[in-house]
């Protein structure tokens, strides 16, 4: 085997039926013989380690997740920890439950590469349905109506930069907070009192009205809110119309002073009194 100048140069097969002089022999990574080409692979020489090179994995029908099966280890035994161990039933809705277009008709998958976010619904969609009117884009979110300086509070109060007196200054226009969110509410509560007043008032002088009431030219008639009384039902009606629902139209639009309880300064936005208390003492309010 072999020449002078290589002398090592080719093996036996170690297959006892072949014995092939093999000048370029193959090498067994699990069980470290030599075979010839022919056999080389795990099956035609019966390796009898062939079995730590297997790299079998099953699916697990809970969280979708692949299961090794170890060598020389019964399957059940590896079942048993994976499922004791690792198993997330909740990863299986990720993994099998892809995202699509939202777009009314398309199923398209949603991947990395064709998803587009849009500005308006904030909702993702596919390429062919990127813009507003492809997928019936409902448009922007309106805006919360109500009283402005509420949300300056909110702002003022999560934009408040920390400094010593921080907690003071916090507490302070929490409190005014809650005032003004108890002065809206009593404010709404009353003008809806007085709008049912007044809409039992208008009912009653119309049922006076039909049934003829006043004609003998007597006070008959009185108002509900102030007690004024009247000859008829024609001039009760005036006089709501004029005193009282001026009353209620006017009423948004009276002006609240907030007085410092420091130094009896006036401001009419709390956001303002916040600030000049902040400011001018340090966060705090006399108790």
């Amino acid at each position: 085997m072999g020449t002078p100048a290589f002398p090592n140069l080719g093996k036996h097969c170690s297959v006892e039926d072949c014995k092939l002089i093999d000048f370029l022999p193959f090498t067994c990574d699990c069980c470290d013989k030599v075979f010839c080409l022919q056999h080389r692979s795990y099956a035609k020489h019966l390796c009898p380690n062939a079995n730590q090179m297997d790299v079998t994995v099953l699916v697990c029908p809970l969280c979708a997740q692949g299961v090794r099966l170890v060598p020389n280890e019964d399957p059940n035994i590896t079942w048993d920890l994976h499922v004791n161990g690792d198993c997330d039933p909740s990863n299986y809705q990720k993994v099998t439950k892809k995202k699509r277009c939202p777009a009314p008709g398309c199923r398209e998958i949603l991947v990395f590469s064709n998803t587009i976010r849009c500005k308006d619904c904030t909702q993702e969609h596919c390429l062919r349905h990127r813009f507003g009117p492809d997928h019936n884009c409902l448009g922007p979110r309106k805006p919360d109506t109500g009283f402005p300086f509420i949300g300056g509070l909110r702002s003022q109060k999560g934009n408040s930069t920390p400094n010593k007196t921080s907690n003071g200054s916090s507490k302070w226009s929490l409190g005014l907070l809650n005032a003004a969110s108890s002065i809206r509410a009593s404010a709404e509560a009353g003008m809806q009192r007085l709008a049912i007043a007044t809409n039992q008032a208008l009912h009653k002088a119309k049922d006076g009205m039909a049934q003829g009431s006043g004609a003998n030219g007597d006070l008959d008639e009185s108002c509900i809110h102030c007690h004024a009384r009247f000859t008829n039902v024609t001039s009760l009606i005036e006089h709501v119309e004029n005193v009282h629902e001026s009353k209620v139209k006017q009423a948004p639009n009276r002006v609240i002073v907030d007085v410092c309880p420091r130094c009896s300064k006036a401001f009419r936005d709390p956001v303002l009194l916040v600030e000049h208390v902040e400011k001018d003492h340090g966060g705090f309010s006399k108790s």
